[in-house]
């Protein structure tokens, strides 16, 4: 499979540590009322979607960014990469 990298081209996916889903991003508010709950669901309850899903791709062995790729999970089509600094700075943060 080959990620697309924003800044670098075409990288075979061996370079990359796959990390999950990319609303994992979206950390609970620690001094929330409900803190406890909220980290709880966000470490152990995830989603296992069939199609379009965004997640989070680690580049190890390159420049070492982070990158939201939408990728199609039944036939591994991807859609989208974008650098997730970029969505974390413009406030689109992933969903």
């Amino acid at each position: 499979m080959l990620i697309n990298h924003p800044l670098l081209g075409p990288r075979d996916a061996s370079e990359f540590t796959y990390l999950g889903d990319a609303s994992l991003m979206n950390r609970p508010d620690w001094q929330a009322e409900n803190a406890v709950q909220a980290f709880h669901d966000y470490l152990y309850l995830r989603d296992n979607p069939a199609g379009l899903h965004r997640e989070l791709w680690f580049h190890e062995q390159g420049d070492r960014s982070w990158l939201v790729v939408t990728r199609n999970t039944l036939t591994h089509e991807i859609v989208s990469v974008e650098m997730a600094s970029e969505i974390g700075r413009s406030g689109g943060a992933a969903q």
